[in-house]
């Protein structure tokens, strides 16, 4: 495979996906954890808050700012930080650690307010999230980096139904990195050390369910 197709020969001798370069940060990241399997609520959380912190900015930047984040809402725990309120607002827009980005900021307190009620109807986080996993044939297509969609129609449609639970930063190029990230798909490239690994993970996995 070319590097055109995505596919990048490390200077370990490990074949990997284009996007992590020869960051530390990145190859980490992506060695172990992009694509592993997520069904715990709280990371699942953390993973969409950040998804949507990421919006118009790099994933590096939020790789690096990740501690920080963690810090500032509390571990990404929903009951916490749906109890946020306006003086957190302030005390987060004056923490140079995150992106002090009101709206953003406002959303990630916004939906773990509404991460109950999502419960109630759904069993948990989980589970809804899980419920709009693509069609087997739409994951196995995209094994090369051209190929890689921003969006699908189940990521589409995850974003209608979270917004008309009025989530916030919710759109479906964000869910559809959220699909990628929490291994909802598997989009390392073919010839990727991790794709194999992560199709077995996949397999492996008892799907959450309401």
């Amino acid at each position: 495979m070319s590097a055109s197709d995505g596919l990048r020969h490390s200077a370990d001798g490990v074949e990997r996906c284009w996007w992590c370069g020869d960051s530390e940060e990145y190859v980490r990241y992506h060695d172990l954890e992009w694509g592993v399997p997520v069904t715990d609520d709280v990371r699942l959380f953390e993973k969409l808050s950040l998804e949507g912190f990421q919006a118009g900015l790099s994933w590096i930047t939020i790789l690096r700012k990740r501690e920080n984040f963690r810090r500032a809402f509390d571990s990404f725990v929903p009951a916490r930080v749906g109890a946020y309120r306006a003086a957190d607002v302030r005390r987060l827009l004056a923490d140079a650690g995150i992106v002090r980005h009101r709206g953003k900021i406002e959303a990630v307190i916004n939906n773990a307010a509404r991460y109950a009620e999502l419960c109630a109807e759904a069993g948990s986080l989980a589970a809804f999230i899980w419920s709009f996993e693509p069609a087997e044939p739409v994951r196995a297509a995209r094994v090369t980096r051209g190929a890689i969609p921003a969006t699908v129609e189940s990521s589409v449609a995850l974003s209608k139904a979270l917004k008309k639970r009025g989530w916030k930063f919710v759109g479906p190029t964000t869910m559809y990195a959220l699909f990628q990230a929490m291994g909802m798909v598997n989009d390392h490239v073919h010839g990727c050390a991790r794709r194999p690994e992560i199709d077995r993970l996949r397999r492996a996995l008892a799907r959450p369910t309401a």
